[in-house]
């Protein structure tokens, strides 16, 4: 499988980190995962339409992980896109048809698309669920972050690769069992030791979360201006000495 970050940052503004997105490529059809301010925009520099996009999985509604979802209904409504665009599926914690029923009030026909494009899917937000797509298996499970936030685990059907992204998160041993067996691992790494905030992880524990787990690979993201001041692979060392890799806009990662 091959996944590139679209979106290392958050809701803060930074020239060389955007919004939340990661973007599964090795599929027939790209699929996202999160869809921050700036997603349509990251897709156009990596080449890949906003038009090809099957799925879109959403960990939780938050604006720096939801924002373009507007953007990318508005640019779906354009007629001739419309009129030779795919279906595609929205994929997200339960609620996401009232969600979208909100942004319709603000922008009326201007983002509605036919049932027969656009489909959904809910999720449900206390115990894990299990989805079979074209091409790969997907489980999903709360994290300790809003009261609809979802991990997502996929795996691939011909390889058995697999890979957890966690979105935001705080610490949970539950997400580390999720973890457990896995070839990589995304989690957030929002704030440097001392700064922790509730439903967040900082370096170390995301790396506590990587050890429990046993996976050989970290990747962290979600990175607050507060932590980028830091060293942040000398305080995930603390707890994980697995491979640490620290996520960039457009890195390209293999699983």
């Amino acid at each position: 499988m091959n996944l590139l970050i679209l979106g290392s940052g958050t809701g803060i503004p930074m020239a060389d980190r955007a919004s939340p997105a990661l973007v599964l490529t090795s599929m027939d059809r790209p699929v996202l995962f999160d869809i921050g301010p700036g997603t349509l925009r990251q897709l156009a520099r990596v080449g890949i339409s906003h038009e090809r996009i099957g799925r879109v999985f959403i960990t939780h509604y938050h604006p720096d992980h939801t924002a373009d979802l507007v953007h990318f209904l508005f640019a779906t409504r354009n007629p001739p896109v419309l009129a030779r665009r795919e279906p595609f599926t929205l994929v997200a914690p339960k609620g996401l048809a009232a969600f979208l029923e909100g942004l319709e009030s603000a922008y009326c026909d201007w983002i509605r698309i036919p049932g027969h494009i656009m489909k959904l899917q809910e999720l449900g937000t206390e115990t894990e669920e299990r989805r079979t797509y074209e091409g790969f298996h997907l489980v999903s499970r709360p994290t300790p972050h809003t009261v609809r936030s979802l991990a997502y685990r996929v795996t691939s059907s011909s390889s058995g690769k697999s890979f957890v992204y966690t979105g935001d998160t705080g610490f949970s041993t539950e997400l580390a069992e999720f973890a457990t067996g896995c070839d990589l691992l995304i989690t957030e790494a929002s704030f440097p030791e001392g700064r922790e905030m509730e439903g967040h992880l900082t370096p170390s524990l995301a790396g506590r979360i990587a050890a429990l787990a046993g996976v050989p690979r970290l990747v962290l993201t979600h990175f607050y201006p507060e932590v980028l001041g830091t060293d942040i692979v000398s305080q995930c060392r603390k707890t994980f000495h697995g491979e640490i890799v620290l996520g960039r806009d457009r890195l390209h990662i293999t699983v």
